[in-house]
């Protein structure tokens, strides 16, 4: 054979890539200078990932571990929870997540790694719910435990398919918490959506329990139970596991109130026992009020950016265009298959996807970018929401 170019055709790549998956738990917990190992520094992280509650107490290190973080794993487990990922910072104390100024470097290396662990799609901080609340001389009420959640809810937004569980402060009851949430869905209306939190505390018998994990393993039981679309149903209404009452008990009336306010209450339903009376996000829009909306959202969002890295360093023309617009299209049709859209009253019209000249003008091709445009419906909603999926040069692909 002489010297030369040697040409070899194949088959084209499987360009679909598996479904995201929503169900998948992080829970973030706190490590103190006088317990770190060590070697540690300010910042170092230890991950450990469970399938079982058991893992947990099998594994060497697990006394690093704060009180309420493994108490979020056994919540989470015990309300049908399959895979936790079980992070504990270290901190020279819990001043260093109370500013910006010195949260954001200790988190930095931890929002690297959960960067870079596609799968979790929901974030919990028990430690947080512990942290110390105020009211000032004006009646504004404020927590230490903010600059955390604000931080999580910035890097749900970023990463697509992820969504944060927030306990009510503890000890923060009334007025005060609907103050303290009033101003908190202000404060973060950008990311409010990728959020949600929930009232009253929970006991265990005599044990205090923070909600936000055992409603997540109760969202997490729902997906694996109604798989491969189970992120579509309302996280609402179900029986809650591994408690036994309220830390304070709601009256119908008084649920009802709170959920109005984007505060998700869990009372005791005669019969059935403990659930959630609410779906509500922290989004002060109705585009996104329901949890069950957002995440659907998310996981669509993910997942045609998965489906469409391929084209990352491809040619950007007519041709790869038509291609796109295709493959997006036949995604969008299995999800409104599975009853993720809100089915339009004549076929199409639950979505719509453009890949075209209108769509990639020539500035935008000029800089190495091609941009499909998704118009949808995600259940629970009563607009169309736009997608823009950016392919940029720089190797990333983008969302809303």
């Amino acid at each position: 054979m002489r010297p030369g170019i040697l040409v070899q055709h194949t088959g084209l790549p499987n360009r679909s890539s598996p479904l995201v998956r929503c169900d998948v738990a992080g829970v973030v917990g706190f490590l103190p200078r006088n317990q770190w190992p060590e070697g540690a520094t300010r910042g170092d992280f230890l991950e450990i990932i469970l399938r079982r509650e058991r893992d947990l107490w099998d594994h060497p290190d697990r006394t690093l571990f704060d009180a309420p973080s493994r108490q979020a794993v056994r919540s989470f487990f015990k309300n049908g929870g399959d895979t936790v990922h079980l992070f504990v910072v270290c901190i020279n104390g819990l001043q260093d997540l109370v500013s910006p100024a010195s949260a954001e470097p200790v988190m930095a290396p931890l929002l690297d790694r959960l960067r870079e662990e596609e799968d979790i799609g929901l974030l919990l901080v028990p430690t947080a719910a512990y942290l110390p609340s105020k009211m000032s001389r004006k009646g504004e009420v404020s927590c230490d435990a903010e600059t955390i959640y604000g931080m999580l809810l910035a890097h749900c937004r970023e990463m697509n398919n992820r969504f944060l569980l927030i306990d009510a402060p503890d000890s923060l009851h009334g007025v005060a918490l609907e103050r303290f949430v009033a101003g908190f869905r202000k404060r973060h209306e950008k990311t409010a959506s990728y959020g949600a939190l929930y009232y009253p505390w929970l006991m265990d018998g005599d044990d205090r329990v923070p909600p936000a994990a055992v409603v997540a393993g109760n969202m997490a039981r729902l997906e694996i139970d109604n798989r491969p679309y189970g992120v579509a149903w309302p996280p609402a209404n179900h029986t809650l596991r591994g408690v036994t009452h309220c830390e304070v008990a709601l009256s119908w009336d008084e649920a009802g109130d709170l959920s109005a306010q984007a505060i998700n209450p869990l009372l005791v339903q005669p019969g059935r026992g403990m659930v959630a009376f609410g779906a509500r996000t922290l989004a002060s829009t109705e585009q996104f009020k329901y949890i069950n909306s957002r995440r659907v959202l998310n996981m669509i969002v993910e997942q045609l950016r998965r489906d469409n890295e391929w084209a990352v360093f491809e040619t950007n023309n007519p041709h790869l265009w038509d291609v796109l617009e295709r493959d997006v299209g036949f995604r969008l049709a299995e999800f409104a298959a599975g009853g993720m859209l809100v089915a339009g009253p004549q076929e199409g019209d639950d979505y719509s996807v453009r890949c075209d000249r209108e769509t990639n003008l020539p500035q935008l091709r000029d800089a190495g970018q091609v941009n499909v445009e998704v118009r949808l419906r995600p259940v629970g909603t009563i607009e169309h929401i736009v997608v823009d999926l950016r392919i940029g040069d720089d190797g990333r692909v983008g969302g809303v």
